[in-house]
C-alpha cells in the first residue's frame, strides 16, 4: 500500500468522480486479508496508478510527472543513496540549478517530506508520479537486483552487513563498504569520519594512534552518514539534532566484528566514531597482553582466590576491560558461576551472564548488582566503580564470599586506595576486602617481522633512568616497517604494568589512613615494580621501544 491515508485518498478520489461508492463497497467486501482496498480497486481495473496520481497530484499542488521511458543519466546514481531510495520510495529526477527533484508517490506522506531534505539536501522540488514507475526507475538507475533484492549478503570485501543484495554497486555503499574493508585489514580500533567545513576526514586510529587516512568531498557527508545509521537498523536517518548510539555486527574474513557506533552533532555536520571490537581478542591469555612470567604468576594467583576484590586501574584507552575479560576467560570454568555488570556489554562472553546497565530504565550498577547478588554467582564483574553505592555493594559482595572484578580510573595502583576513600569508603572495608590493585598502560609493540637490533641513546638512558651498565647484555630493539606491520614499525599493543599486593602490613596501613607516598613506598619494598620499570624490562628485552615507554608513564613520579 503506497500511500499513507487510504481513506482520504477514497474520499478525494470520490469526490473526484474517479470513483464510485458501489465500486468502493464492492472493494471492501471482496478484498483479500492482506490487501487494501485501493489494491483491489486497482487489480479489478476500477480505478488506475495514473488516475490516482493524478488527481492526488491535482489536490497536493504538486506536479505530476509521467515517467514512462524517463531517461537516465549515470548522474542520477550519485544523488540519492539507494538505501535511502528503498526506505523512502522515491526517485531522482535530477538537478536544477542546485535544486535537487525527486519523484514520489505519495504527497501526503510528510515524514519522508520533511525527512529528505535533512538526509540528502534542504533544496528539494517533489513531483508526484505512479509507484509502479518509480519503481521502475528505480531500477533502470540502480540496477534490478539491487532494488529487488532483499536477503543480507557477504559482498565482495568479504563481511556481512545486512544490506540488500547488490548494493555493493553503489557508489556510497562501496566507499564505505572499502572503509570498513581497509580498517579491518589494517588492525583498526577506531574509525574516525569527521565533517570539516570544506571535505569529510576520514581517520583510523591503529595501535593507539590516530591517522590521517582519506578525505572525500563534503556533498558525500549526507549520504555516509545516512549509510552508517542504516546499517545499526536503530538509528533515525532523519534526525541529525541529538546524539545517537547504536551498533553494527558484521563478519570479515570470518571473523565476527562488532562496531559500536557513536553519532554527536558539530558545527560541521555530524560527526561519527566507531569503535571496532574483534570478538578473538577475548582468547588472549595474560602473557599475550604483556604479562611477563613472574607478574603473570603474582596475579594468577590472586585470580584463584576465593573472595575479595581485584580491581584494574588505568586511564580510558589503558586496556582495563580487555584484562577483566582475559581475567574472566581464566577463570571461566564449568562449576563456577560469574555474572557480569557492564556499560555496554562489549563482547559475549560463552558460560557467562552478562547484564548491561540501562540508566534510563533504572537499571544502573548498584541496582544490577543488588540483583545479581540474589542469582548466587561465586563471581562478580562489574564494569566500572563510579560511585559510593556501586562500590559499597561490590565490597560488601567482596567480604560475604564473591571474588569481584572491576576498574578505577587512577593514575597508578597505591592511589587506588585514595581513591576508593574519597568515593566514601571507610578505611576499614577496603583494608578487608581489596586483595589486588593492577594499574597499566597500553604502549606499541614491535614488529617481529622487521624489527632490528638497536641501542639506547643517552637521552633514552636518561627517560628511562637507566645507566649504561644495566642495558649491557640486553636485546635493544628499532622499528623499521615491512609489509606486514603496513611499514610502521609497530604491531600490535602490549601492556606495562604494576601489581600492588595488599598485605597485612598494607592493610594496617590502610586502616591508619597512611598517605599515597607511604603505600607507595611499603609496595616498592614488597617488591612492586612500577609502570615504568615493567616498561623498562620490555624495552631491554626487545618488545617495544624506549620512546613509546617514556610518553606512556611521563605522569609516572617513581
Amino acid at each position: 500500500m503506497p500511500y499513507s491515508n487510504e481513506e482520504y485518498l477514497i474520499e478525494l478520489l470520490l469526490e473526484a468522480g474517479a470513483l464510485d461508492e458501489r465500486a468502493v463497497q464492492t472493494a471492501r467486501g471482496t478484498k483479500k486479508p492482506n490487501e487494501s482496498v485501493i489494491d483491489t480497486l486497482i487489480k479489478t481495473g476500477v480505478v488506475s496508478d495514473e488516475q490516482i496520481a493524478q488527481n492526488v497530484a491535482v489536490n497536493s499542488g504538486m506536479e505530476y510527472v509521467d515517467l514512462t521511458g524517463y531517461t537516465v543519466t549515470p548522474e542520477l546514481k550519485d544523488m540519492i543513496p539507494l538505501e535511502v531510495a528503498l526506505r523512502y520510495k522515491v526517485a531522482p529526477l535530477g538537478a536544477d540549478r542546485g535544486r535537487l527533484q525527486i519523484a514520489v508517490s505519495d504527497p501526503y506522506d510528510f515524514e519522508t517530506l520533511d525527512a529528505l531534505p535533512h538526509v540528502l539536501q534542504p533544496d528539494i522540488e517533489f513531483f508526484c508520479a505512479t509507484p509502479a514507475l518509480i519503481k521502475v526507475l528505480m531500477s533502470n538507475i540502480y540496477g534490478n537486483d539491487a532494488v529487488m533484492g532483499g536477503a543480507a549478503v557477504k559482498t565482495a570485501a568479504g563481511f556481512g552487513v545486512g544490506d540488500t543484495a547488490g548494493t555493493e554497486d553503489a557508489p556510497i555503499i562501496r566507499l564505505v563498504n572499502n572503509m570498513f574493508t581497509e580498517a579491518f585489514k589494517s588492525r583498526t580500533s577506531d574509525i574516525h569520519i569527521e565533517p570539516l567545513e570544506k571535505d569529510v576526514r576520514v581517520r583510523y586510529r591503529i595501535d593507539g594512534v590516530l591517522q590521517d587516512m582519506e578525505h572525500h568531498p563534503k556533498r558525500l557527508h549526507a549520504a555516509i552518514i545516512s549509510r552508517v545509521k542504516i546499517m545499526t537498523n536503530t538509528m533515525s536517518v532523519d534526525e541529525k539534532r541529538i546524539p545517537q548510539d547504536g551498533r553494527i555486527q558484521m563478519t570479515f574474513n570470518d571473523k565476527e566484528l562488532d562496531m559500536r557506533v557513536s553519532i554527536i552533532p558539530t558545527n560541521n555536520g555530524e560527526s561519527v566514531v566507531m569503535r571496532v571490537l574483534d570478538k578473538s581478542g577475548l582468547q588472549l591469555g595474560l602473557s599475550d597482553l604483556g604479562f611477563l612470567s613472574d607478574d603473570q604468576e603474582v596475579f594468577e594467583k590472586m585470580l584463584s582466590l576465593p573472595d575479595g576484590i581485584i580491581l584494574v586501574t588505568g586511564p580510558t584507552g589503558s586496556g582495563k576491560t580487555t584484562t577483566l575479560y582475559a581475567c574472566l576467560n581464566f577463570i571461566n570454568r564449568p562449576d563456577r558461576k560469574i555474572i557480569t555488570v557492564e556499560d555496554p556489554v562489549e563482547y559475549e562472553l560463552a558460560g557467562i551472564n552478562q547484564v548491561m546497565v540501562k540508566e534510563d530504565i533504572g537499571m544502573t550498577f548498584a541496582a544490577a548488582l543488588r540483583s545479581m547478588l540474589r542469582q548466587a554467582p561465586n563471581i562478580i564483574m562489574v564494569g566500572e566503580i563510579r560511585d559510593l553505592e556501586t562500590a559499597s555493594i561490590a565490597i560488601n559482595a567482596s567480604l560475604t564470599g564473591h571474588l569481584v572484578f572491576s576498574t578505577l580510573h587512577t593514575n597508578d595502583a597505591p592511589s587506588t586506595v585514595a581513591r576508593l576513600a574519597d568515593i566514601g569508603i571507610k578505611p576499614f572495608l577496603i583494608a578487608s576486602a581489596v586483595r589486588a590493585i593492577q594499574a597499566q598502560r597500553l604502549v606499541r609493540k614491535l614488529c617481529g617481522e622487521c624489527k632490528t637490533p638497536s641501542f639506547l641513546s643517552e637521552t633514552d638512558l636518561r627517560g628511562l633512568r637507566l645507566d649504561a651498565s644495566q642495558a649491557m647484555n640486553s636485546t635493544i630493539m628499532q622499528p623499521v616497517g615491512c609489509k606486514k606491520c603496513r611499514d610502521r614499525g609497530y604491531r600490535g599493543r602490549l601492556a606495562i604494568l604494576e601489581i600492588f599486593k595488599v598485605d597485612d602490613e598494607v592493610r594496617n596501613m590502610i586502616n591508619e589512613q597512611l598517605t599515597t607516598p607511604q603505600l607507595r613506598k611499603r609496595a616498592r619494598e614488597l617488591g612492586m615494580r612500577t609502570i615504568r620499570e615493567d616498561g623498562v624490562r620490555k624495552v631491554l628485552a626487545g618488545l617495544t621501544t624506549a620512546d613509546e615507554v617514556i610518553e606512556a608513564t611521563m605522569a609516572d613520579g617513581s
